[in-house]
């Protein structure tokens, strides 16, 4: 008798975050409150399939890629809590990019200044 396999990736999504595990046992996980831009890229897989992912990136550029195909409604719910996050624009990313990406959003948010430092 055979069990269904383990599925290549699984998806987490929290009020804390998004964690996306792999099959090898490798993780990327993302806090909510660092993440400062949200992408739509096309994975062309085929002639005719191109694989959604949606790639949330926090301000060093280190991120979580998460496939559209693991994601479920949770995951879009959360990303409506992002300032003025439009899931309309979303959505249209989704249907037009192929084998490039689109920046859906990014935090209103300027960086953190960084400390003024006083040397003695």
């Amino acid at each position: 008798m055979h069990g269904n396999s383990m599925p290549d990736t699984y998806v987490y999504v929290t009020e804390e975050g998004v964690t996306r595990h792999y099959a090898d046992g490798s993780v990327d996980a993302l806090a909510w409150e660092d993440v400062v831009e949200v992408r739509v890229v096309g994975d062309v897989a085929g002639e005719k399939d191109t694989e959604i992912l949606y790639v949330l990136l926090d301000r060093d550029g280190q991120g979580c890629v998460v496939p559209k195909s693991a994601t479920d409604g949770a995951f879009l719910t959360r990303l409506r809590y992002l300032p003025d996050f439009d899931l309309d624009r979303l959505m249209a990313a989704v249907d037009v990019v192929r084998d490039s990406y689109v920046v859906v959003w990014r935090s209103p948010e300027p960086p953190s200044a960084l400390p003024d430092l006083e040397y003695d």
